[in-house]
């Protein structure tokens, strides 16, 4: 009886969450929001299919997921087992000819696969693609000291649309193509995940990260920061090596149009239901206009 008991509290509890979760399902019908995946999450499978199912979900309620993935640790692996060695200037990798192909095996084929078929394991569709595919993204040389490391262009960003509206979840490789010669270029994952975030004009851009959030010069998660806020600390060197990236990525896609961007940290469980389906929020949002802001509605 008292198991019977407490197996009825456990499935009231279960309703209630759903109950008062539907005015943030509600909120995110219809919006497009760009994942950045990566970390060390990405090597251990029950964190792969912890966030498959939250992608799957997101998907489930109407909201348009658009994943962009990285694959430092991966790539870093097979480079030390091929005695090719990784720098990094600025946060990004310099990339030479035989470090991109490298980049692109792993990319394409290993990681992205993977995720692909977590999410479809959950009971979601997934299509993996690269920036390469229907020239999504197509790049120029970043900076001659890092090699084949692109900063994107241009941006055809019609097939992500014509797979969210087939509802199917698009997940890219962060490798593009060049402007000639049949280049292919490294990209780091938060710039390819701002720059699509931007081309698709999406309401959220969320870079899961293997930190807490954005840190002031005491050491303390910001959960508010302005555009302003951010240049003054990477000025000050508080912001710096990894976390340059991704601040540098908030910026240019809320200049591009999205509304928010979220660094969060993605070891905590169901970091992207919890930034977007709570008011709280779980990391560190960069805005320009008021907190925790609301979607533009797709109908």
């Amino acid at each position: 009886m008292k198991k019977q008991t407490a197996t009825m509290q456990d499935s009231i509890a279960t309703a209630k969450t759903l109950s008062e979760a539907l005015p943030y399902l509600q909120r995110y019908s219809g919006a497009v929001v760009v994942v950045k995946f990566g970390g060390n999450a990405m090597g251990d499978d029950e964190a792969m299919a912890e966030f498959a199912r939250d992608i799957v979900l997101m998907r489930q309620v109407g909201v348009n997921p658009v994943v962009v993935h990285g694959g430092g640790p991966m790539i870093n692996e097979m480079l030390a087992k091929l005695g090719i060695k990784s720098e990094f200037v600025r946060g990004k990798r310099v990339t030479d000819k035989a470090t991109v192909e490298v980049v692109e095996m792993i990319l394409s084929g290993l990681v992205n696969k993977r995720i692909v078929q977590a999410i479809n394991d959950q009971g979601g569709r997934a299509v993996g693609i690269s920036g390469k595919d229907d020239d999504l993204m197509v790049c120029v040389a970043d900076d001659p000291e890092l090699g084949f490391v692109g900063t994107p262009v241009e941006m055809n960003v019609q097939v992500l649309r014509d797979l969210y509206n087939a509802g199917i979840i698009p997940v890219v490789a962060p490798v593009a193509t060049g402007m000639a010669d049949n280049e292919t270029f490294n990209v780091n994952g938060d710039t390819a995940a701002g720059a699509i975030a931007g081309a698709l004009q999406a309401d959220r851009l969320l870079l899961l990260t293997d930190v807490s959030g954005v840190k002031n010069a005491e050491g303390v998660v910001m959960t508010q920061i302005t555009p302003e806020e951010i240049r003054q600390m990477t000025a000050d060197g508080v912001i710096a090596g990894g976390m340059i990236p991704k601040t540098e990525t908030a910026l240019m896609a809320l200049d591009q149009g999205v509304r928010a961007v979220t660094i969060l940290d993605g070891r905590l469980p169901n970091a992207c239901l919890l930034e977007l389906f709570t008011d709280h929020g779980a990391g560190s949002q960069i805005r320009s206009t008021e907190p925790r802001v609301k979607p533009r509605l797709r109908r």
